[in-house]
């Protein structure tokens, strides 16, 4: 493991240092974000790549389970106590300013805006990691005046949109408005932003995680025309953005939310049978191909994907409204 000293979190005097000591002892193990999370599973622990792709990236202490869960992944579980301390210390001294939550969000209070005093310490095993990352959309630019502005409104908006589960469209083509994309097979998760789990791009992307979870961003199926549609994503602080086939880097043919609805990918949603209960294929209105999921996975946080048509079960989905 080298030398404990060059990742010691007790030499850490705000979250970036503390931050950087993570990232050092990550670098220490030689180990993959996938590693980490598999090491995690076998500790008990749940530690997915993508959060700790996206905790490592940014300049806020993370939560107490998502450290303890770490350090235990890297090999040091001996010394969970003195990262978690050190923690603690960081964030006594760190001002809390309260952060505005979206309209009707039931996540729980993030970590950096809990008082230290009602943080708990994580459990040995199963501890979970919760909530959504934060969300970002690519190249978002905002003026100062619609910073301070906008995302109040937005917010009051946010509460007016229905919330229910909604019913599956049963038309030939699906309805337009406030919807749910759901994988057929698993019409519990919902295509919404997350990060690729192999922490490769810094931008939000499409992913299915549990709708039940799921506040913001809502989607909005936009009729674009000869059958075609655009599928946007709207938040209360970031505003629009548009569903986008990404044709490079490495995360190519994953999609994400751009600002320039007009430059974004048009799809084409054609019922897989004559019963549209069973679903919807989505075809890139420019390519012969279809979405899906990445390796066909069921699991929470899996990628939708650009892919060719299979006809197989991953590449079905549920459009609700609602």
């Amino acid at each position: 493991m080298g030398n404990q000293g060059e990742s010691s979190p007790c030499e850490a005097q705000d979250a970036v240092g503390f931050i950087k000591s993570m990232r050092q002892l990550k670098e220490r193990s030689g180990l993959t974000y996938r590693e980490l999370e598999e090491r995690a599973a076998r500790n008990g622990d749940v530690l997915a790549r993508s959060t700790l792709s996206d905790v490592l990236r940014r300049t806020n202490l993370p939560r107490p389970e998502m450290l303890a869960a770490f350090v235990r992944a890297c090999g040091e579980g001996e010394r969970v106590d003195l990262w978690l301390d050190a923690r603690d210390q960081i964030a006594a001294r760190t001002p809390v300013v309260p952060a505005t939550a979206p309209a009707g969000s039931t996540s729980d209070q993030s970590d950096e805006d809990r008082p230290p005093h009602l943080e708990r310490r994580p459990q040995p095993q199963n501890a979970e990691v919760a909530g959504i990352q934060p969300r970002r959309f690519k190249a978002r630019t905002v003026a100062l005046a619609s910073t301070l502005i906008v995302p109040l409104l937005a917010v009051v908006a946010w509460g007016l949109i229905p919330d229910d589960s909604g019913t599956a469209n049963t038309q030939g083509s699906p309805a337009d408005g406030w919807v749910t994309i759901r994988p057929a097979r698993t019409p519990d998760l919902c295509l919404t932003d997350g990060r690729d789990r192999d922490g490769a791009y810094d931008n939000a992307v499409a992913v299915q995680l549990p709708c039940a979870q799921i506040t913001v961003p809502r989607t909005y199926l936009e009729p674009a025309g000869e059958g075609l549609y655009r599928i946007q994503w709207h938040h209360p602080v970031e505003g629009k953005g548009c569903l986008t086939v990404m044709s490079t880097g490495e995360v190519k043919g994953m999609l994400e939310p751009r600002n320039d609805c007009a430059q974004a990918t048009l799809f084409r949603l054609e019922p897989v049978s004559a019963d549209e209960t069973e679903g919807f294929r989505i075809r890139p209105a420019n390519s012969s191909r279809c979405l899906g999921l990445v390796d066909d996975d069921t699991v929470e946080g899996a990628e939708a994907i650009e892919e060719p048509c299979t006809g197989a079960d991953d590449q079905r989905f549920l459009v609700r409204t609602g």
